[in-house]
């Protein structure tokens, strides 16, 4: 299994850069099995049954990417310089790791500040980036929402800068728990009046929490896929989330995450058998083609980067031959790829 199994060309005006709006009107390609469809995220409730449970991941993205002016005393006298960092998750001794631009210019011990309010201190440059900020709790929430934009991905940020729709247009509709730098961006399709029409339908809603981390957006740089190490990410499924999970299933229901987070932590968290187990702490599960399913019976989720780990999944899930045709239909039906592009709904044969 090689990395060029997972590739395909992606022309340039086919990355999204805004987000559909409303939100549900982003169009929906829905493989089922063979049979391929052009719907909208709208249409859900007609193509969804009575007992299926979606699985939502309740994360909130935090406005991680932040500008500030590096700060050092020097013997020829005080230095600043402009710098850029993009918080990746905190640590258990209060700091954060970070990634910096340009790295290589700051130094152990010097100050970064980004606002009247709030700055860092260098703590830890030594293979990684650690800062450790000025404030904590809440009122380091409120600095942040202050001084930081939200994180968008490279693919986006290289096409512009991050701006005020982004802190309505890159979270959900129910995000909750602060702790992600990215975005559970198949959420991103959902309204009220969706929400609203799929629960008449009778369509039941369970939310986990995956904070999805920067390492999200990194590379494959192994030829042999099956050798990759996954980014670890935090997460968890709660008591109720596992009994509603089960109940589902013991009913005959289809459990259907929306996005990858969430079926990569639903995943996780149930035995080689589909029964859902309560759990918290990290997850670095890597699905690939041979995957055993345990719990998933479909999924709702945007299209992915080529040569990436989603690739790899969605491949997983409904075969490599089989995503290759819908990723051709795709490309030729004019969808809109990446963290603010269309969406699917992947409903395999069998698994």
């Amino acid at each position: 299994m090689k990395l060029d199994d997972f590739d395909f060309d992606l022309p340039e005006d086919r990355i999204a850069t805004r987000p559909a709006r409303p939100r549900s009107s982003a169009k929906l390609l829905v493989a089922d099995g063979p049979e391929t469809r052009d719907c909208h995220v709208h249409d859900l409730p007609d193509l969804l049954q009575p007992g299926d449970r979606l699985v939502l991941n309740d994360t909130r993205v935090i406005p991680a990417r932040l500008t500030g002016r590096r700060h050092r005393d020097t013997a020829q006298g005080p230095v600043s310089a402009k710098i850029e960092v993009t918080l990746m998750e905190p640590q258990p001794d209060g700091a954060w790791s970070a990634l910096a631009k340009p790295l290589r210019k700051l130094a152990l011990g010097e100050t970064v500040v980004f606002s009247e309010d709030l700055s860092a201190d260098v703590v830890e440059l030594e293979g990684c980036l650690r800062l450790r900020f000025n404030l904590s709790g809440a009122d380091f929430d409120t600095a942040l929402n202050a001084a930081g934009a939200m994180p968008l991905p490279p693919y986006i940020a290289g096409k512009r800068a991050p701006d005020e729709r982004d802190r309505e247009d890159y979270q959900t509709i129910w995000a909750k728990r602060a702790g992600a730098v990215a975005a559970p961006t198949a959420s991103l399709h959902f309204d009220e009046a969706l929400i609203a029409a799929l629960t008449v339908r009778g369509v039941d809603f369970t939310f986990v929490t995956l904070h999805v981390g920067a390492g999200t957006f990194l590379p494959v740089t192994v030829e042999d896929v099956t050798t990759h190490k996954m980014h670890a990410e935090w997460g968890e499924v709660r008591e109720k989330a596992a009994d509603e999970i089960n109940a589902t299933r013991a009913a005959g229901g289809r459990i259907i995450p929306v996005g990858t987070t969430a079926l990569r932590l639903i995943e996780t968290a149930a035995d080689a058998d589909g029964t859902m187990r309560p759990f918290e702490g990290d997850t670095d599960i890597f699905i690939y083609p041979g995957y055993v399913w345990r719990v998933t019976d479909a999924l709702m989720t945007n299209f992915h980067l080529p040569k990436s780990t989603l690739m790899m999944l969605v491949s997983a899930l409904m075969g490599q031959d089989r995503i290759k045709q819908i990723y051709a239909h795709a490309l030729a039906n004019e969808y809109r790829f990446f963290s603010y592009g269309d969406a699917s709904l992947l409903i395999p044969s069998r698994i």
